[in-house]
């Protein structure tokens, strides 16, 4: 038989404290920049400092108001709103049918701003003229024909929404004020 030995082994538990580098790369943060970077990555930045998700703030000793960044209000009164917001990307591009919102801003900007859709795309626009038809010319325009010889209406939807977006057709205003009458 085997004598039992009274042997005590003793372990140390450390905690693990990261270095620097591996904090940094944990968060997001490049391990090659430096502090004060102007590409971010240092201990004073300002994106890392920035609440993210869901934060409740405190409006007094009775009340907090839950801050939820990024949230819009399912359904609005007006549905032009929906439309305006998603002309600016405020809504993700897929919960809306991309060509239709394209025609509906090439039929606003049709109406209100023919000259910048001439020097962009090199279209004429017509008085009254819809936005599916002004879609269809500057996808033609540009080239975008498929088999057939018909026009792919969904890239030139997305070339317009990036176009716009991006500040290329110019700077134009999507709502106006009401008249006092």
């Amino acid at each position: 038989m085997a004598e039992a030995s009274n042997t005590t082994v003793t372990l140390q538990v450390h905690r693990f404290t990261p270095r620097p580098e591996r904090a940094e790369r944990a968060r997001g943060g490049s391990p090659f920049a430096k502090k004060g970077s102007p590409f971010g990555g240092g201990s004073d930045s300002a994106a890392r400092r920035r609440p993210r998700g869901k934060q409740w703030v405190p409006v007094d000793k009775t009340l907090e108001l839950l801050d939820t960044p990024g949230i819009l209000w399912p359904k609005f009164e007006d549905p032009n709103v929906g439309v305006r917001l998603g002309f600016t990307g405020a809504i993700r591009d897929d919960v809306m049918d991309m060509e239709d919102l394209a025609s509906r801003l090439m039929a606003y900007l049709g109406a209100h701003y023919p000259d910048a859709l001439t020097e962009r795309y090199k279209i004429a626009v017509e008085p009254g003229e819809q936005g599916w038809e002004l879609l269809e010319k500057a996808g033609r325009k540009r080239g975008f024909l498929m088999s057939g010889g018909e026009v792919n209406t969904e890239r030139m939807a997305r070339i317009l929404l990036d176009e716009y977006r991006a500040g290329k057709l110019g700077r134009f205003t999507l709502e106006l004020p009401e008249e006092n009458a």
